[in-house]
């Protein structure tokens, strides 16, 4: 059982950051999706690939996981670039 640690991302259809500052620990899938025969839906029986739990800092999601004995890996948090422009760069 493997797990991912990540901050969330900024949600690219808004400009606000809510819950960015929120970090995550996801579980990466055991085995393949296959299509079901009758509906055509995806599906797997990885129930494991739909527990996502969410913590305040990173320190608390590697303290769970290494409490539990999950093998894990951290993903840094981009970092944010700032494009400073002003109403008037549109002009030019």
């Amino acid at each position: 059982m493997a797990a991912r640690i990540f901050q969330r991302p900024k949600n690219a259809m808004q400009s606000g950051r809510a819950l960015t500052d929120e970090w995550m620990l996801e579980f990466e899938p055991a085995e393949a999706k296959k299509p079901d025969p009758l509906t055509g839906w995806a599906g797997s029986g990885d129930t494991q690939s739909q527990v996502r739990l969410g913590f305040a800092s990173c320190d608390e999601a590697r303290a769970y996981a290494e409490k539990y004995g999950i093998v894990f890996h951290v993903i840094p948090a981009p970092e944010r670039k700032l494009k400073l422009q002003a109403y008037a760069d549109n002009f030019r």
